[in-house]
């Protein structure tokens, strides 16, 4: 199915109007990351810690296979990338835009979620022993018997931030997104039988996914708190994409909402851009089906006049909408 063009929407011509029309999303994203950093600034829940409990946190204590700098490049500048290769391709700053805010939504309410959460739990990392004994003498409370630290105080306070995983949440908001998206544009689910295309959009799912494993393996985290962590990520990611698209499979599903609507309003006026812009992906789904029977018929033989569907005869006869 041809797609419909709008026409040249860039950002030259139509940016700051499309900018300005969600300056209450931006600002809100600005709260978010004021949120975030204080968040991370607050000293975390101090889990109690005894003696026997420290089997199970005295794994090695050495440095990320994934440094946290790094996850802004592939979470955040790879799908931004991906999104500028469209835009030039397309000349659509609704759909730039909206990838755009809703990949920064996604990640900042992760981020937030996810450092609450961190801060309320305390859960101790897998190498808490070392992060608290760095010279591998245990020290406890003579009356709590919880542990009383040595070690160094920003490092002590990391290792009880081990629940849910950030570098796993992250992750999964970002890629998930892209996920999401790569999914729309090249119409993974067309009901064609290309089930190659499904190897675009788990790409990223797969490299989020070594992310978190990488975690576990570091002894930055238990396995429950990457599981936790992707869950969070991808839920976000998903709720924030379909605020913005259509389901990957719907006849629509390759261009934002805001697409339709434009377009409806270049046909019949702002008033009836809503109603225009749903009847529109409705009647390019039912064209699209009633194409789709025609072709399968036509392969399976069926062309007898006994078998020609009522919708076909009224082609033939000039009565269908089509």
């Amino acid at each position: 199915m041809p797609e419909i063009m709008l026409g040249s929407h860039t950002v030259k011509s139509h940016g700051v109007k499309v900018a300005r029309g969600h300056v209450h999303d931006w600002i809100i994203l600005l709260v978010l990351g004021v949120i975030d950093i204080g968040l991370n600034v607050i000293e975390p829940f101090h889990r109690f810690v005894g003696k026997g409990m420290m089997a199970d946190l005295r794994y090695p204590f050495k440095g990320d296979t994934i440094p946290f700098w790094a996850v802004p490049i592939y979470a955040v500048l790879l799908p931004f990338a991906i999104y500028t290769i469209y835009y030039f391709r397309r000349r659509d700053v609704y759909d730039l835009h909206h990838a755009i805010l809703g990949t920064l939504f996604s990640l900042l309410i992760t981020g937030v979620i996810t450092d609450s959460i961190k801060d309320g739990v305390g859960r101790p990392r897998p190498n808490f022993f070392w992060r608290c004994f760095p010279d591998g003498k245990q020290v406890f409370h003579p009356v709590t018997l919880d542990v009383v630290c040595n070690g160094d105080k920003g490092i002590i306070k990391e290792g009880y931030k081990s629940f849910p995983s950030g570098h796993t949440s992250w992750s999964f908001a970002g890629l998930g997104f892209l996920s999401w998206y790569l999914s729309g544009k090249i119409r993974v689910f067309d009901r064609r039988g290309h089930v190659g295309k499904l190897c675009v959009p788990f790409l990223p799912l797969l490299f989020a996914a070594l992310v978190g494993v990488s975690r576990v393996d570091d002894y930055w985290h238990h396995w429950t708190d990457v599981f936790a962590g992707g869950l969070i990520g991808l839920t976000v990611a998903s709720c924030c994409y379909l605020q913005f698209f259509p389901f990957p499979h719907s006849a629509n599903g390759w261009a934002p909402h805001a697409y339709f609507q434009k377009l409806a309003e270049s046909n019949n006026g702002p008033r009836t851009s809503l109603r225009r812009a749903r009847s529109l992906g409705m009647e390019l789904h039912e064209a699209r089906t009633s194409f789709i029977r025609h072709d399968k018929n036509k392969e399976i033989g069926e062309t007898s006049p006994e078998s020609t569907s009522p919708s076909l005869d009224s082609m033939e006869a000039g009565t269908s909408r089509y």
